[in-house]
């Protein structure tokens, strides 16, 4: 195939078929690997929960983060300091003051 050839909405057209034959693919490669993973487990007699992250887990649990911030104009509205900043907080900063005067 001699993309040169192509128009650009031919190839705008064959580039939307490309990332749609492509989903379906990951689709059905993610389905067969599931099914050959549960395959494994049923012939050796794991529970596919053990293999996955079930009880013992060496994967650490993580908690929420008690909020670091409140909004004075609406005590409704906190914020833990983490991630990217509410709309409030960079309106405060924006208007001169200080992050500490949000302090909890």
């Amino acid at each position: 195939m001699d993309l040169s050839n192509m128009s650009s909405a031919d190839l705008r057209n064959l580039q939307e078929q490309v990332k749609h034959e492509l989903k379906q693919r990951e689709s059905q490669d993610l389905a067969k690997a599931r099914e050959q993973i549960l395959a494994i487990a049923q012939s050796v007699g794991v529970p596919l929960k053990d293999l996955v992250g079930g009880a013992g887990s060496p994967r650490a649990k993580t908690g929420s983060v008690a909020p670091r911030y409140r909004n004075p104009a609406d005590a409704t509205q906190l914020w833990t300091g983490r991630g990217r900043q509410p709309k409030w907080v960079k309106d405060w900063l924006e208007s001169g003051k200080d992050i500490a005067g949000l302090k909890v």
